[in-house]
């Protein structure tokens, strides 16, 4: 790692793979290398854990390859593929690209305007869902491409493609692919984006497998998915980040669990005992207020919370000093044997480090899960750079920044203070629309729209978005990410949004979150009330306040937020007013609730 004096941190690249090399390649050099080792485990009917071989998984691949041929799939069509986080998945991923095709992730959430474009805009030759219900949406296409569903009333499309392949031999599957090279496109991602129509973000071979190498060849990186690692994944496999740990897992001797929803994660984490999961901030932020709030209040929530408080001072201990005091180690031992050492059982007991990635964690989320001995290894990167681009190493985290570069890639800060990338996993362009390219990419540098800095270590700190600079009407530049990132994590908000571009002061809206109201008001001694009505009770309204006072405190008077308003709903991505990656679509809140706004600034 270097850093140069125009503020550029860069990790050299460990791997270089030859032209040739591929998903397949991938596939076929682990299987050769160690046949017997663990792939992957899947939950059977009866909720255990069913482990796969690489050979296995290997046999699944070609069976399904060979029946997508059959078929009529040829070298360079596209295959959709919406379904939630499991084993088939990825079965059938390798399976497109066996089949010399290009996979085109959907999400599960995908509204049917959404997957209509789609299915224009990338031409898809064959879709495969998971179920009747997607599969009944997808009749609605036109024209409809040929449907199979992996898990429905009819036979499962694994089935399908083996007994249609039947009639395929190796020699056909091996030309299948044999012309493909690692710079050809083996998928096109539809950012789910944040405004506008999703493009598609056509991503090579490359910049998966030789990315996915190199990060198991760091020896900071790579520790993670070595030395009998288990991975459980539950983001779904259509975003960037899970697609990137199932190439990962692949590339090196982890072990991935695949756990088709976040609902089971509890149950999931006791059975499958990972070593190491990826989350997004609002899991970590979720766990801790669930565990919060099931303390019932009285005494054992304040236990809870002094426990949480003495594990965020040792871990701010190991920040500061890489040590900590006498009084701080006895207070730790009483801490874990009356609560931490519970709340890591919940973890599954095993968890030592978590990637988190998405948005800003707040450190006092993180410096928690570092006093339980689980480093929270906050990362960076966008679909455009194959998920990763800088993560923290998990020997030396630095709360509050992103890490530096994976090996091979490079980020700079532009006069600007605009974060631009490059590296082998940087995106061939977005698909049929090269003047969107050209764009965003300058020299061979991704500009990826977040500002941010560089320290004197070449570890990145994202401070916001460039386009998501409110000015007010008396010319003040406000950064709402902070204000938001200060807000969101408490247990009774769902979201906020920071308005006041071109307005007098900043305003903000709030959407409380319905699935923990009732238990923080029962920890009230509130009654039970519809979030309408907890909008408008003057308790809830005081903790807002006391909220959002907190807040302003890490700003300027100027750029505090004055007014505030609590919406008659929460943020959903039904409406599009969330991403399936769970980011607020601004533009989209602020038409929806323009009346909400129109009232912040009514009286002025």
């Amino acid at each position: 790692m270097s850093q140069s004096p125009f503020a550029e941190s860069t990790t050299p690249q460990l791997v270089h793979k030859p032209a040739d090399y591929t998903f397949t390649s991938l596939l076929r050099d682990r299987v050769s290398e160690d046949p017997e080792r663990i792939f992957a485990e899947y939950k059977d009917a009866t909720g255990a854990w069913v482990p796969v071989s690489r050979a296995t998984f290997q046999e699944d691949v070609s069976r399904a390859a060979k029946g997508l041929i059959a078929m009529g799939i040829a070298p360079t069509q596209t295959v959709g593929l919406q379904a939630n986080t499991r084993y088939e998945w990825v079965v059938l991923d390798f399976a497109i690209q066996a089949a010399g095709a290009i996979t085109v992730p959907v999400y599960p959430s995908s509204s049917a305007h959404q997957l209509a474009w789609i299915r224009e805009d990338a031409e898809l030759a064959m879709l495969i869902v998971e179920d009747d219900a997607m599969a009944a949406a997808a009749h609605d296409l036109t024209p409809a491409p040929r449907i199979l569903v992996i898990d429905g009333s009819e036979e499962p499309a694994l089935d399908v493609l083996a007994e249609a392949g039947a009639i395929v031999d190796d020699a056909t599957l091996l030309a299948a692919s044999a012309d493909v090279r690692a710079h050809d496109v083996a998928t096109i991602v539809y950012t789910s984006g944040t405004t506008g129509r999703p493009k598609g973000v056509a991503l090579s071979h490359r910049a998966f497998v030789e990315h996915s190498l190199n990060g198991a060849a760091h020896s900071e990186f790579g520790t993670l998915a070595h030395n009998d690692a288990r991975i459980l994944l539950f983001l779904p496999l259509a975003h960037v980040l899970a697609r990137h740990i199932e190439i990962l897992a692949l590339a090196c001797e982890a072990v991935i669990g695949f756990a088709p929803t976040h609902k089971t994660l509890a149950s999931d984490l006791a059975t499958f005992k990972p070593t190491w999961l990826m989350a997004v901030p609002r899991v970590l932020e979720t766990f801790y207020n669930v565990v919060d709030e099931r303390t019932g209040g009285g005494i054992k929530q304040k236990l809870f919370r002094w426990s949480a408080f003495v594990a965020r001072k040792v871990d701010e201990a190991r920040v500061r000093r890489g040590r900590h005091g006498i009084v701080l180690r006895a207070q730790m031992a009483i801490a874990n044997a009356l609560v931490l050492n519970k709340v890591r059982a919940a973890l599954g007991g095993n968890l030592r480090h978590i990637v988190c990635g998405g948005a800003r964690l707040v450190p006092r989320v993180s410096h928690f899960y570092g006093g339980l001995g689980i480093a929270v290894m906050e990362g960076y990167g966008s679909t455009e750079l194959a998920g990763p681009m800088t993560v923290n190493p998990p020997t030396d985290v630095r709360v509050g920044t992103v890490g530096y570069p994976y090996p091979g890639g490079s980020v700079r800060i532009a006069e600007d203070g605009e974060v631009l990338a490059q590296g082998p996993n940087m995106f061939v362009g977005y698909w049929k629309n090269p003047e969107a390219t050209a764009e965003v990419v300058t020299d061979g540098w991704f500009h990826t729209g977040d500002l941010g800095s560089i320290d004197a270590d070449g570890f990145l700190t994202i401070t916001g978005r460039k386009k998501e600079i409110l000015v007010t009407a008396g010319g003040k530049n406000v950064q709402p990410a902070s204000l938001e990132d200060a807000i969101r994590p408490y247990a009774l908000i769902q979201e906020v949004v920071v308005v006041g571009d071109g307005k007098p002061f900043i305003g903000a809206l709030l959407s409380l979150d319905e699935t923990m109201l009732p238990g923080w008001l029962k920890s009230k001694g509130l009654p039970s009330m519809s979030a309408a009505e907890a909008a408008q009770h003057a308790t809830v309204r005081e903790h807002i306040q006391h909220i959002i006072d907190q807040a302003n405190l890490l700003v300027s008077r100027a750029e505090a937020i004055r007014e505030w308003r609590v919406l008659p709903r929460e943020l959903s991505e039904k409406y599009e007013e969330m991403s399936a990656s769970l980011k607020v679509r601004r533009k989209q809140v602020e038409a929806h609730f323009a009346d909400v706004i129109d009232g912040i600034y009514a009286k002025v």
